[in-house]
């Protein structure tokens, strides 16, 4: 493994606990779930490797190069050398998240190297079928994978990270820049999408349209116009998205409890409401997911 890989975006900034999950030569892939001590800003930290950090529960505010944003289970960052990037909790929870990091000699040999060297302080959101490609490689390190394999498994994944999060040639592009308004509309029109994200993000699942628009200030009208302009995605979509993916984390962590018990917890009517959503998503009802997902080390 080459010297200096192994060193993690958050770690200065950002209390929790951490798991290396494997390093294969030139590339390092951990998890890690934050601990609050503070709701405020971490002192910056200048990043010094490529890393791909995919978020998996919880949510953060980040300031990278100067930015303001709002992360989450969904959210997939791109950052590389000389980015400087400090992060908040200040919905009260920790999150947790990926991260592959990998050294620049490695990007270089790969096809679709330019674009990862060239793209810097980047956030998309994965789509349902990445984010299950994600958790089942984080399965699948779990359970134990010789160097070999762990390699190759981490270079089909990385193949289709940036056509899956819809990153373009352009470093830095999103769909809010592609609203044609002025600077300061764009702005406010991101932060209201953020505002919305936050309460949906802290759980509040069981809350109406009307009762989400009055907790950011807005209409239920204009709350959900905004929302698709800057995400590409309606309310109802990213709601769900959510609950799948916390619902994956729940199958991943438990064999114990009941699927009734599962989908009255995240807001589903019943459990067949929640196989219907999870099929729906990545193709797979709970039952098959949990065993795909289970932590179970080989024999």
């Amino acid at each position: 493994m080459p010297e200096g890989i192994g060193s993690d975006p958050r770690r200065k900034t950002t209390p929790g606990r951490w798991r290396v999950l494997g390093h294969p030569e030139g590339i390092l892939i951990y998890e890690v779930r934050c601990i609050v001590e503070s709701h405020g800003w971490t002192e910056p930290a200048v990043e010094r490797f490529h890393n791909l950090i995919l978020g998996r529960s919880g949510a953060y505010r980040r300031r990278l190069n100067g930015r303001t944003a709002f992360s989450d289970a969904t959210s997939v960052l791109i950052t590389r050398p000389g980015d400087e990037m400090s992060v908040s909790h200040p919905l009260g929870c920790g999150d947790s998240y990926t991260c592959v990091q990998v050294d620049p000699r490695v990007l270089a040999g790969r096809p679709d190297g330019a674009r990862w060297l060239e793209t810097a302080g980047w956030e998309g959101t994965s789509d349902a079928s990445l984010d299950l490609a994600h958790r089942m490689l984080i399965a699948e390190f779990r359970r134990g994978l010789d160097h070999f394999e762990m390699a190759e498994r981490l270079h089909r994944f990385l193949d289709g990270v940036l056509s899956r999060t819809g990153a373009r040639d352009e470093p830095g592009t999103d769909l809010a820049r592609a609203v044609s308004r002025r600077p300061a509309t764009q702005a406010a029109h991101r932060r209201l999408a953020d505002r919305a994200r936050e309460v949906l993000t802290a759980g509040a699942y069981s809350l109406s349209l009307d009762a989400v628009a009055r907790e950011v200030g807005a209409s239920p009208h204009h709350l959900s116009r905004v929302f698709h302009r800057v995400t590409g995605s309606s309310l109802t979509a990213y709601r769900n998205r959510l609950r799948v993916r916390a619902v994956l984390d729940t199958l991943a962590e438990s064999d114990e409890r009941p699927l009734r018990a599962v989908a009255a917890e995240h807001g589903f009517a019943d459990q067949a409401h929640l196989t219907r959503v999870v099929r729906d998503h990545v193709g797979h009802p709970p039952a098959h997911l949990r065993r795909l997902l289970a932590h179970t080390p080989r024999t």
